[in-house]
């Protein structure tokens, strides 16, 4: 079988793969010398970025598993949408619920003020705050959201959800609905964003919902940079309605040097770095789908184009 590999990664997409009996594998990162591939492959695994590219070409898979869990560029509207696709699914959690923790302990533990006072050759005796009974809000508890709450909940935090509707949802003490977010975001210590890219999603952290946090409250988007109105959390921070912001994703990225979230008092940018795909465990994933792709199973992580993911 004849397998498209459209990453930068490929060398070691193919060295991970190569083992596989039957398997045909074609590849690389150019979208351009891609194409002829791309007509003959009729599996496709990789970047979205770079299958869009070849979607806009005229080719069409009849599977295409993407290496990312967020598949914003394949929805497009002058794209084609009559084909199956899967985004990655099942391999982010510990990689991200790495990522929170360590900026939610970086928090209480003030470390960022004490890297401040030690260049400023400052005794910094402030006591740290435990995570013990802190109340965190993790919007978007799915997946990569119940991962996250897991990691976290031997700490004894106090663990609330936001899903599509409210249900059961370990280890979540609740899950409430999207209507909900305002009064939630008032009760929490730290907001955790992890919502995907749809319309219902885009611009929903307004100067409203700001004003709603508690003023020594963290606000973390790990989820997409749509979701946030950036210049209400850059005033928002600048009146101290909120203590810090932690900004994994922007709308435009590499985000621009005139961009206020530079300077913006009490906000760390780390450059979408929050959750990288490990290839060992996207191969495990797609290996899993292709065999229930060959078997007419029901494959993971399946999209809906009319949702967004």
């Amino acid at each position: 079988m004849n397998i498209l590999i459209a990453e930068e990664e490929f060398a070691l997409y193919s060295d991970l793969l190569r083992s596989q009996p039957g398997l045909q594998l074609h590849g690389g990162a150019d979208a351009a010398a891609l194409r002829e591939a791309a007509a003959v492959c009729p599996i496709w695994l990789g970047e979205p970025v770079i299958m869009a590219e070849l979607l806009r070409q005229g080719c069409k898979p009849a599977w295409m598993q993407s290496t990312w869990a967020g598949i914003t560029p394949l929805l497009a509207a002058d794209l084609p949408h009559d084909y199956p696709l899967t985004r990655a699914v099942g391999i982010f959690g510990q990689v991200m619920a790495e990522y929170v923790l360590t900026y939610l302990l970086a928090h209480q533990r003030r470390l960022l003020e004490r890297v401040a006072a030690q260049a400023e050759r400052r005794w910094d005796n402030r006591l740290p705050r435990s995570l013990a009974g802190k109340r965190v809000l993790v919007v978007g508890a799915g997946d990569i959201g119940q991962s996250v709450a897991g990691f976290l909940d031997p700490f004894g935090v106090e663990l609330h959800g936001i899903a599509r509707a409210p249900r059961p949802l370990e280890p979540f003490e609740r899950v409430f609905g999207m209507e909900c977010l305002a009064e939630q975001m008032a009760w929490a210590d730290c907001v955790v964003n992890l919502l995907p890219d749809t319309p219902a999603t885009r611009d929903v952290y307004d100067a409203a919902l700001f004003a709603c946090m508690r003023p020594t409250a963290l606000f973390i988007n790990a989820g997409r940079g749509v979701a946030v109105v950036d210049q209400d959390l850059v005033a928002a921070l600048a009146a101290g309605q909120l203590a810090g912001a932690v900004i994994d994703v922007c709308r435009e990225e590499p985000l621009p040097a005139w961009h206020p979230f530079w300077s913006a008092p009490n906000l760390l940018v780390t450059g979408h770095s929050s959750a990288p795909t490990l290839p060992s465990a996207m191969v495990a994933l797609f290996l899993d789908n292709l065999d229930r792709y060959r078997s007419g199973k029901p494959l993971r992580g399946w999209v809906s184009f009319e949702r967004g993911y």
